[in-house]
């Protein structure tokens, strides 16, 4: 079993940046693929992108391919997630994700964090 808790969100204005954490408890983080999905007001959870076990393959969403960078670091149980050229749209709250497999779906995932508030003012 692994615990995760983001950080990082805040608020920044459009065209800014923002890095977020999800720091993970347990010796076993290298051995999830991990995940950030995000979740607007009235909206369903959606995929952001995703990293396989080793961090060698990455995956993003289209709507923020060019501008977010997924990486983890094993030695030190955390994911990041580097948002360059944050929009309006890009506000919600940001959930990072473990699993046994490497995916775009929810419910590919096990286990998830509280979540962190990143908010985009235009």
């Amino acid at each position: 079993q692994v615990q995760l808790v983001e950080s990082g969100g805040g608020l920044v204005q459009a065209g800014g940046s923002l890095r977020l954490s999800c720091a993970a408890s347990g010796r076993t983080f290298s051995s999830y693929a991990m995940g950030w999905f995000r979740q607007a007001p009235g909206k369903e959870r959606e995929f952001v992108a995703a990293i396989r076990r080793s961090g060698g393959i990455t995956y993003y969403a289209d709507s923020v391919k060019g501008r977010f960078t997924i990486s983890r670091d094993n030695a030190k149980n955390t994911m990041y997630l580097q948002m360059n050229s944050l929009k309006p749209e890009d506000t919600a709250v940001y959930y990072c994700a473990a699993g046994s497999r490497y995916g775009t779906y929810v419910y590919e995932y096990d286990y998830w964090g509280q979540g962190t508030q990143v908010t985009v003012s235009s």
